[in-house]
């Protein structure tokens, strides 16, 4: 049943019009990615990973690694199977460039010298 609902969602999202961010950039397959990793890039289940303000240079590798096969994963190798090169790096800038809760200390930060 939760697969239905998702598959729903996707499906709803994939027809609805992009204008998820109020940005005349956002690629047009956000919409599809949206279902799961949420329009604003955060996810709407812990089970998906949040995506906003993910390094774009990782969702770039990530993506191509579902579509190649060489990263498995039932959901994400349909999904990124039909992304184009262009595609995907669009997916990725416009991820990267979100606000998100994602944190990479300063490891020098208070080092002594």
């Amino acid at each position: 049943m939760r697969h239905t609902r998702v598959l729903l969602a996707v499906l709803a999202l994939a027809a609805a019009p992009v204008a998820l961010a109020g940005d005349a950039q956002v690629p047009e397959k956000v919409a599809v990615c949206a279902a799961c990793h949420g329009a604003d890039g955060k996810a709407i289940l812990p089970l998906y990973p949040h995506l906003a303000g993910q390094y774009s240079n990782y969702i770039e590798q990530a993506l191509r690694e579902y579509r190649s096969g060489a990263r498995k994963n039932p959901v994400m190798a349909p999904q990124a199977a039909t992304l184009t090169d262009k595609e995907i790096r669009q997916l990725a800038e416009y991820y990267g460039h979100l606000p998100g809760t994602l944190h990479t200390p300063n490891i020098h930060t208070g080092a002594k010298k």
